[in-house]
């Protein structure tokens, strides 16, 4: 059985972070995203991450097309060394955070067709990256509980590790374990009881049942 890493994207409360420290999972993202229904402000953030401190997981702080003079003010405060860019920032932007701040990034990058794999090529400076479903302009750029056609990852030749997202569940993740080789997976909707709201009970159903630990 392939080894993944794992992230809960999206939480705002201790307890799931306990569920997930638990679990062996690895990492926790906390939304920055005003229109999110799983947006977590500032200082909410700040407890959760001085909570998880020195805890064997690791919070990511996810931010869309976000100013950045507001995300390096954010970064600031909490101290975050791992952040997921999840719009449309450019090769300037990441490299204004590079100067400042010594961070793990994790760029986004939103999958419809096989071309859209090719904007790999304009992110060196970054960390990893995220494959996700890309949004109609009608939808939040991510947590939509959907599915990208995951079959156009297969052969994948990137040198840089990466993490697949988008309407992942208890139903459809051994789909990754049997095709796909990435670094980790990235799970939102598909462990809440309602938009928004983790389930602790679905997050240990689909790590005890699938072993991806």
């Amino acid at each position: 059985m392939k080894k993944f890493k794992i992230k809960i994207c999206g939480i705002r409360k201790k307890t799931t972070i306990e569920c997930c420290l638990k679990n062996k999972i690895q990492y926790f993202g906390l939304v920055f995203y005003e229109k999110s229904p799983r947006y977590i402000d500032i200082n909410k953030s700040i407890e959760l991450i001085k909570f998880a401190k020195n805890k064997p997981i690791t919070p990511v702080g996810v931010f869309f097309n976000k100013d950045i003079d507001d995300i390096i003010k954010i970064i600031k405060k909490t101290k975050l060394d791992h952040i997921q860019l999840h719009g449309n920032e450019d090769i300037n932007y990441i490299n204004n955070l590079r100067d400042q701040f010594n961070l793990k990034i994790i760029k986004s990058i939103g999958i419809r067709k096989k071309q859209d794999l090719y904007k790999v090529k304009k992110f060196k400076q970054i960390d990893y990256f995220l494959f996700d479903y890309k949004p109609n302009v009608n939808e939040l750029p991510g947590g939509n509980a959907k599915q990208f056609n995951w079959d156009l990852l297969n052969n994948i030749n990137i040198d840089k590790p990466w993490f697949i997202s988008g309407g992942i569940n208890i139903k459809n993740i051994t789909e990754i374990q049997k095709k796909l080789f990435p670094y980790g997976i990235d799970i939102s909707s598909g462990v809440e009881d309602k938009i928004g709201i983790k389930s602790s009970k679905k997050i240990t159903e689909l790590i005890n049942k699938f072993n991806v630990r």
